[in-house]
């Protein structure tokens, strides 16, 4: 069972929002619509010392928040840009952040072989 956020916990995932949420506006931010900026803020982080179970528990409630987030696509883009080494962002927790990460840069270093492969082949044929 998860215990209930600490007030130093009480950090929003997002910037705190500035006025009512809107219908989805191309000037507006996305995280005017992250639903994770409402009251559960204190799910995405960690607090300091967390048990293991409690921390997986802590974990797997703030994935349900993100999985009915309107922008969790560009909540986890904006993680994996930054990067964000801390908590839970987009539905992916600091750890699977990293190995998203890691298989990009292992898919670009592919694709550079590749296209690298391919223009030697068309000089030479």
């Amino acid at each position: 069972m998860l215990q209930p956020p600490h007030s130093s916990l009480q950090v929003a995932a997002v910037p705190a929002q500035r006025g009512p949420v809107r219908d989805r506006d191309q000037d507006a931010p996305w995280h005017t619509e992250a639903v994770c900026r409402r009251d559960e803020a204190g799910l995405f982080f960690a607090p300091s010392k967390e048990p293991t179970a409690a921390r997986l528990s802590r974990e797997e409630a703030a994935k349900r928040v993100c999985a009915r987030c309107p922008v969790m696509v560009e909540c986890r883009e904006h993680a994996l840009l930054q990067p964000e080494p801390y908590g839970v962002w987009g539905g992916l927790t600091a750890a699977e952040r990293r190995v998203v990460l890691a298989r990009r840069r292992r898919r670009e270093v592919e694709l550079k072989k590749a296209a690298r492969t391919t223009a030697r082949i068309a000089q030479a044929g």
